[in-house]
């Protein structure tokens, strides 16, 4: 009985011992430091940008919506700088759909888990956390002024297969054509694209900004704050 007592007693132990770590999972510790965070919702600096947040949604590869909300925000020079390449986009008929922004650390870190191993370039380490928990990361497609219809590029959005490459040489010459038309305009705003997914770009300054892993609501009330100071 007393062996039986002192196992049960060392098992209870050993829990306790790992528990902290389990419970305390969370966004990985940045020694910085870093600019202070100001992210701008999209459609607030430019209507003409349409969402198409699939993440709020059961269209994504999850199968089921992980946002409350359908909106998209970026840090205020992310943001700005979208903003330029929308603009420069409506010059050749086309203007910019957002399928996703700033993302919270929490839902990188479903992720990563609804992910098998063989698919994990798709999708972000939260133990490294994401540039879009940053807010400077962007999926974006375009769409056409005319018709108001996304384009069709090589690959739909968030598939995982050799077609979301940005140099995927198969697919037709115009959605080759569209994917490479983003990636210039991109590029001149300072934004770089995530070889595996043509939909996906960073934003130049993104090393500058801490690991984020607020709500949208969260993010919104800063933004009003901020508003109401100036």
């Amino acid at each position: 009985m007393k062996i039986a007592r002192r196992t049960r007693l060392a098992v209870l132990l050993a829990l306790l011992a790992i528990a902290p770590a389990g419970f305390a999972q969370g966004p990985p510790k940045e020694a910085g430091p870093f600019r202070e965070p100001e992210l701008i919702e999209l459609i607030k600096l430019d209507k003409s940008i349409h969402l198409d947040i699939r993440y709020a949604t059961a269209n994504n590869f999850l199968g089921r919506p992980v946002y409350t909300e359908a909106r998209a925000f970026l840090q205020r020079p992310a943001a700005e700088a979208l903003v330029r390449v929308n603009q420069a986009l409506r010059k050749h008929g086309y203007a910019l759909v957002i399928h996703d922004g700033y993302r919270p650390w929490s839902v990188t870190k479903i992720f990563w888990d609804a992910t098998p191993e063989d698919k994990k370039q798709f999708v972000a380490d939260p133990a490294q956390g994401s540039r879009h928990n940053r807010g400077c990361a962007v999926d974006l497609s375009i769409f056409d002024l005319k018709t108001g219809r996304e384009v069709e590029m090589p690959s739909g959005y968030d598939e995982m297969s050799e077609r979301s490459h940005i140099n995927y040489t198969g697919g037709t010459v115009e959605s080759r054509r569209l994917r490479d038309m983003l990636r210039v305009a991109m590029e001149a705003e300072g934004f770089a694209v995530y070889e595996p997914e043509w939909w996906h770009y960073d934003y130049k300054d993104w090393k500058e900004y801490p690991i984020l892993n607020i709500s949208f609501a969260e993010a919104g009330s800063q933004l009003n704050k901020t508003k109401a100071q100036h």
